[in-house]
């Protein structure tokens, strides 16, 4: 492994893992679920309230493609790199872009060596290789970076498929041998759709590569919900057992509850806060539509249970108010519940997990 990361199972219930993740800049506890902060932001949020209790998130997510086309690399670079230009002093995990060549598809042209793109900023043509993006990475100063992939949509032939697959494998490789920061990990990304047999193909390829981590990648792109939980309840025990397991945007509640049971580590997802903003809230008592009629004059919180702010505080009727009026307040209060919640979740799994609480009926009799 990369000098100063590790990673340490501290308890397992039946497949679900409860584990340490240790890098520089501190550890993170494992099931944990990263806040995205795609442009060096998470949505409506200061650094200060995301690293105090209620949320007290160990490690966020950046994106390699957006933070180098705005504010552009030398703006980072300039102010310190993306932890000070942030002022955020714990881990950050950067997307390799990857991702964006498949949901920004229209505007990318593949080949073998990278990727062609225009900015959906201004239309400047771009270039994105394996070596470019762990360049980026560097300059940006994650602490974990993500091999550059190939993200087929859900709905792929299977030629296309293990085209993907290819040139993700061709692509590890070259990530690999790119210089890196100083303590900055790598993980690979295990392509091959829906197919669990083109998955452990994959895997068969790039486990040996000893990555410090490996992800799950090209789920929740289109595909049937039963599909990738039958992916994850199939695969993601078969990563290798002494490294993270990662499983890239997704997902729900019942996403994440699913895959931690599959023995799955790490998660990201724009859902909280972007459903936040679009004033749907999730609670112990399901999900709340913050806008709909019935809460006009609801003096309640959005969820007893939730100790955040929001919630300690506000009405749902003043939030619904809020939401109406397109307040920024809004925005900012239920992205903090949702964070909340979402955070909640996975240290209440872990729990479970370290006092054997997690039962094999809870995970679908496996």
């Amino acid at each position: 492994m990369t000098d100063g990361f590790s990673f340490q199972v501290v308890a397992q219930s039946g497949r679900a893992r409860a584990g340490l993740i240790t890098t520089p800049r501190g550890v993170i506890e494992t099931p944990i679920f990263m806040p995205v902060g795609t442009a060096g932001t998470v949505k409506g949020m200061t650094v200060g309230e995301l690293a105090a209790p209620p949320l007290d998130a160990k490690v966020i997510l950046g994106n390699t493609y957006h933070l180098y086309l705005r504010p552009g690399l030398e703006v980072v670079s300039a102010l310190g790199g993306l932890h000070r230009m942030m002022a955020w002093e714990r881990p950050i995990l950067t997307d390799s872009g990857g991702f964006q060549v498949f949901s920004l598809s229209a505007l990318c042209a593949i080949d073998d060596d990278g990727v062609t793109f225009r900015s959906h900023i201004d239309g400047s043509s771009h270039r994105l290789t394996p070596e470019r993006s762990i360049e980026i990475q560097a300059t940006l100063g994650s602490d974990i970076a993500m091999a550059f992939d190939q993200c087929p949509p859900g709905e792929a032939a299977r030629e296309e498929t293990l085209a993907a697959m290819r040139r993700t494998t061709a692509w590890a490789r070259r990530c690999l041998e790119a210089p890196r920061a100083k303590g900055q990990a790598l993980f690979g990304i295990v392509q091959g759709g829906t197919d669990t047999g083109l998955r452990r193909r994959h895997l068969d390829e790039l486990g040996p590569l000893g990555f410090d981590g490996y992800a799950i990648g090209g789920l929740s792109v289109g595909e049937p919900v039963p599909d990738m939980y039958r992916v994850l309840d199939e695969i993601a025990h078969e990563l290798p057992a002494d490294r993270p397991r990662y499983l890239m945007g997704v997902g729900t509640p019942d996403d994440i509850r699913h895959a931690i049971y599959a023995g799955v580590d790490m998660f990201d997802c724009v859902m909280p806060t972007r459903n936040a903003r679009n004033g749907q809230l999730f609670t112990s008592q399901g999900k709340v539509v913050i806008s709909n009629a019935r809460y006009r004059l609801d003096t309640g919180p959005v969820d007893p249970e939730c100790p955040c702010e929001t919630c300690r505080l506000y009405s749902r009727a003043y939030l619904r108010h809020l939401y109406l009026a397109r307040e920024i307040l809004y925005m900012r209060l239920s992205t903090l519940h949702n964070l909340t919640y979402y955070l909640r979740l996975v240290r209440k799994i872990r729990a479970e997990i370290l006092s054997g609480a997690v039962t094999l009926d809870a995970q679908g009799g496996r």
